[in-house]
């Protein structure tokens, strides 16, 4: 089969398509047939070294498709059946393996390329929104990257919720996305402080909470947006890493909150799991949820899509398609 894989760390470039044999189901664990694969910032940590991995390595771990393989002790899925999962060890390959206790079936009115989609990221604004800040009506949130992914998800969400949401952006058309998913203000960062249109939106006070994938760039005014004893969850490093500082600085900004938060930590658990994604394609059913695929490559073209993503040249979810040459 084939498969895309990082022998050396570096750049896009690094990506390879190697000829490989099918994976077989430990126990525990089943194989299904790759359908669609989700493409994530994780996975260009992963291939740059930001996120040291055993070399070689078969990227990816988002990726919805059908069953093919169950491992000993398997139980509640059958050959044939439609399953995703956020926990797939190689996505970037025709088939794959996941532990079954880390995988959901995809319900028939939801297709693959949706659920390949909507996990990994839908999940994330779901723990965010729900969870980590349980947004309330009538509270504010500055959702960065809201044309992305997560942000197109969170920001809906969010308003699902009764919060006023003020996302950033970095351009005029990513600017209409944000407000068609339902942000109450927008700022386009590359030619506004968004910092002071935090405060503009609170009439000065500061934003309840602020939901951060960028990382370095943005986390000191994202401090600064923040009313007292707000939280700032910075949860992805679009931009790199943000460096370490001094405690002191959260007591001088307002006795402020900081949390570093995993989506593994949020579905923990086969319940926790299930329930969020049981939530967010109930969501799509209902027409409640949209899910906005901006771009699709074929598996060979995976170094396209990771030099798209990081050039934040994409909207919402970048997907993987084997099937597709």
């Amino acid at each position: 089969m084939r498969a895309i894989r990082v022998h050396e760390t570096g750049g896009a470039d690094q990506l390879r398509v190697d000829d490989i044999p099918a994976p077989e189901p430990a126990a525990g664990e089943l194989r299904f047939r790759v359908e669609a694969i989700g493409v994530n910032f994780i996975d260009t940590y992963k291939r740059s070294g930001l996120y040291p991995v055993p070399l070689p390595h078969t990227l990816g771990q988002e990726a919805a498709g059908v069953v093919t393989a169950l491992g000993a002790g398997v139980s509640g899925f059958r050959v044939g059946e439609r399953v995703g999962s956020t926990a797939v060890q190689g996505a970037y390959a025709e088939e794959a393996i996941v532990p079954a206790a880390q995988t959901v079936k995809v319900p028939g009115h939801v297709s693959s390329e949706l659920a390949a989609a909507v996990l990994l990221q839908g999940m994330t604004a779901h723990y965010l929104a729900c969870d980590t800040w349980p947004l309330k009506p009538g509270e504010s949130a500055l959702v960065h990257a809201g044309a992305g992914g997560v942000g197109l998800l969170l920001i809906q969400i969010a308003k699902m919720r009764g919060a006023r949401v003020l996302a950033t952006v970095g351009s005029d058309e990513k600017a209409e996305l944000a407000r068609r998913a339902g942000a109450d203000a927008v700022c386009v960062y590359t030619r506004e402080d968004f910092t002071a249109a935090a405060r503009a939106f609170t009439s000065g006070r500061g934003v309840d909470v602020v939901y951060d994938g960028v990382g370095r760039s943005t986390f000191e005014g994202s401090l600064n947006s923040l009313r007292p004893r707000g939280l700032l969850a910075t949860f992805g490093n679009a931009s790199g890493a943000v460096p370490p500082f001094n405690p002191l600085l959260l007591s001088q900004k307002g006795s402020l909150y900081l949390t570093r938060p995993t989506l593994q930590a949020y579905i923990a658990t086969p319940d926790e799991l299930r329930s969020r994604a049981q939530d967010l394609f109930s969501w799509i059913t209902q027409g409640r949820l949209h899910v906005r695929i901006g771009a699709k490559f074929p598996l060979a073209g995976a170094a396209d899509a990771h030099r798209a993503l990081e050039g934040r040249a994409t909207t919402g979810k970048v997907l993987l398609e084997p099937a597709a040459r």
